[in-house]
């Protein structure tokens, strides 16, 4: 298994890689192959869910619009994950996770996720320690029965460091547009960094494993932490888009040897 990664090394070496220029075209060409991987999973009724874990401001939002800007909405699900409901508080957490699993042929991604429980909810102290302690076990069991099931996952957490975090907030404090974002709670969640470092440290360590590794993505630099998701997840659903190229491939050169017969031409 790869070596677990480490929120606390990152933040403490300082070293967050940038790119040195704008490269729209390798963007693009990312995003050619995660359509060509969509349409594979589609075809071959395949299942994948993208996780999404990171601190306020990290870019969570910007990176999945990345992903998801060239692909066929019949077969993509985002779901924005907020507090959980009155309803689904009565029943277990996992609950409104398994709900919106992707039916066949499609891709979930999860913008925060199940490891809210052992994140937020331990941080703030919103469910009793013996609860959040249980959940470490039961998040890796949850993933395996749904990679089990033949689901592929791919978690990614991206981290941005405390000033460049500030930097943002003021960014988004003075855009009208943009405003909406800052909430109270982000705000106060400041004031607990380590709390959140330290949880995270311990998700990598309890739940990074061989079948379900974290990508722990440096995001200081936006387009960085963007190119890297994508390089990431086409890399991983690689296969697919490749298996769809080869079938189109395959039924263009058997198309063109119908249509030379019908005209009663020979193939060149």
């Amino acid at each position: 298994m790869n070596e677990k990664p480490s929120l606390s090394a990152l933040l403490d070496g300082g070293k967050f890689p940038t790119l040195k220029k704008k490269n729209k075209a390798h963007l693009e060409d990312l995003q050619l192959k995660m359509l060509r991987i969509q349409q594979g999973l589609w075809h071959q009724k395949r299942r994948a869910i993208i996780v999404f874990e990171g601190f306020d401001a990290a870019g969570k939002g910007g990176a999945i619009r990345r992903v998801v800007e060239n692909l066929d909405p019949r077969g993509i699900q985002v779901h924005s994950v907020g507090p959980p409901t009155p309803e689904e508080k009565k029943r277990h957490y996992l609950f409104r996770f398994w709900r919106d699993l992707p039916p066949s042929g499609c891709i979930a991604i999860f913008d925060r996720s199940w490891y809210g429980r052992v994140l937020v909810e331990r941080v703030e102290e919103l469910t009793p320690q013996e609860r959040w302690k249980a959940a470490y076990r039961e998040i890796v069991e949850f993933e395996a029965m749904l990679q089990d099931d033949g689901i592929e996952l791919i978690k990614f957490f991206l981290a941005i460091d405390k000033g460049e975090q500030l930097r943002r907030f003021e960014q988004r404090l003075h855009d009208p547009y943009k405003q909406w974002k800052l909430t109270k709670d982000d705000v106060e969640a400041r004031s607990k960094w380590s709390d959140y470092v330290d949880a995270v440290d311990e998700i990598f360590q309890r739940t990074h494993t061989k079948r379900s590794p974290w990508h722990l993505i440096p995001a200081n630099d936006k387009r960085f932490a963007r190119a890297k998701v994508l390089t990431t997840i086409t890399t991983e659903l690689g296969p697919h888009g490749k298996w769809v190229e080869s079938k189109a491939q395959a039924k263009q050169v058997r198309s063109l040897e119908v249509a030379l017969r019908n005209l009663g031409l020979k193939k060149i």
